[in-house]
């Protein structure tokens, strides 16, 4: 059973040593852009917190990282914030990501098609 999104929160400064506020267990994460709210990454995972905290922002990761790891994110890690979702295991958490993914796309198509509409009919 999924438990609802927790807050939007500032990745924290690794140089002051803090820590990523998120569920060790399994959950879903996002993790957006600030200034824009572009999605610049969504997943289920075993480990929230050890997931999100090596997501890489700088695009500094090794070859070995860079073929066997997520790809870095394409902004600074000050610009950008996460929510996390905890989920009881990971088969709940692979299934509330299809699901929310399913939600966004069909808010994303009903976009879309209202566009069009607005476009040609208006």
């Amino acid at each position: 059973m999924m438990q609802s999104w927790g807050g939007w929160k500032r990745f924290p400064d690794i140089k002051s040593g803090e820590a990523i506020e998120a569920p060790a267990g399994p959950g879903v994460y996002e993790v957006r852009h600030t200034l824009t709210g572009r999605v610049m990454a969504f997943g289920h995972t075993r480990g929230v917190a050890k997931t999100i905290a090596e997501l890489k922002a700088d695009g500094d990761a090794g070859l070995f990282a860079k073929l066997f790891r997520r790809a870095p994110l394409a902004a600074r890690l000050a610009d950008l914030e996460y929510r996390t979702c905890a989920a009881v295991s990971r088969a709940d958490a692979k299934s509330a990501a299809q699901r929310l993914l399913g939600l966004r796309q069909n808010v994303w198509r009903r976009r879309v098609s209202h566009r069009w509409a607005l476009r040609h009919l208006g």
